[in-house]
């Protein structure tokens, strides 16, 4: 079972949206805490809230995603309709091409679902690191929120850390948390190993920090960040059916970043109990 916030992790969808959703019977939990009200959601549920999400991109109203829903559209069909979409933005202006990508990633995890593997997922003890590392706030953890502060994050870190001296000496680590204002919105950490002493380099608003070690479950995603759903969805079922709970935000550890993101390599490392 996955707390909300897990299974809005998970979805890449805000906390707020899941709680809309409960309100007008789109997506109940699986179990509400009587005493507590806290929404609890099962692995299964992932299913239901791809072909929500995937339904509203192709421009359906909540109501008219119930209907479809209610009346079982098979996954033959559902595919037929994110094709259709797929065509339409590929038409369009270049302002889609995020739209896009969001859509073909949904494709591809309703695709998949039913066989996806388990054997890729690695628990593991990640070492501690050093990074220098930018830091910004977005929205929520929905790659449509990500996807803009993280980038000029990075393109900004790398000529400071030159203009400074340092050199990169190994991956490039992004990490995430809560951001203490709430209402879902996180803080983004975009970060690259170096060796160097902790604090605050120069007046270049780059900061080397020390990463503790921990206890995580892995999997390698192969693509670009903006297709990475079907992979975090993997590993949250491989968790939901070991015996693990998440306790955080997934780090992503770039182990190749050639020029063409398609072919990019990038291992995603999920803080980790036994339930």
């Amino acid at each position: 079972m996955f707390t909300i916030g897990d299974f809005a992790r998970y979805g890449r969808v805000s906390r707020r949206m899941l709680r809309h959703y409960d309100a007008i019977g789109l997506l109940r939990p699986d179990r509400t805490d009587p005493a507590t009200g806290y929404r609890f959601y099962g692995a299964a549920q992932l299913a239901r809230l791809n072909r929500i999400i995937a339904l509203k991109d192709l421009g359906f109203t909540l109501q008219q995603v119930r209907d479809v829903l209610d009346e079982r559209v098979g996954p033959q069909e559902l595919r037929g309709m994110l094709r259709l979409r797929h065509a339409e933005l590929a038409e369009a202006v270049a302002a889609a091409t995020a739209r896009l990508a969001q859509v073909e990633a949904r494709l591809r995890s309703i695709e998949s679902e039913g066989h996806m593997p388990v054997d890729d997922v690695v628990i593991k003890t990640v070492p501690a690191v050093r990074v220098a590392e930018l830091t910004g706030t977005a929205a929520s953890y929905e790659p449509q929120d990500i996807g803009p502060v993280i980038g000029p994050l990075y393109e900004e870190l790398f000529p400071l850390l030159e203009g400074a001296g340092l050199r990169p000496t190994g991956p490039g680590v992004a990490r995430y948390e809560e951001a203490p204002e709430g209402g879902g919105a996180v803080v983004v950490h975009a970060g690259v190993t170096v060796s160097a002493p902790v604090g605050p380099v120069g007046g270049t608003g780059v900061r080397v920090v020390e990463l503790p070690p921990f206890e995580a479950a892995t999997i390698v995603h192969r693509g670009a960040m903006d297709d990475v759903l079907p992979a975090a969805q993997t590993l949250a079922r491989w968790l939901d059916a070991n015996g693990y709970r998440s306790t955080g935000y997934a780090r992503e550890v770039s182990l190749e970043c050639p020029a063409d993101r398609s072919q990019w390599v990038t291992e995603l490392q999920e803080p980790v109990a036994r339930v």
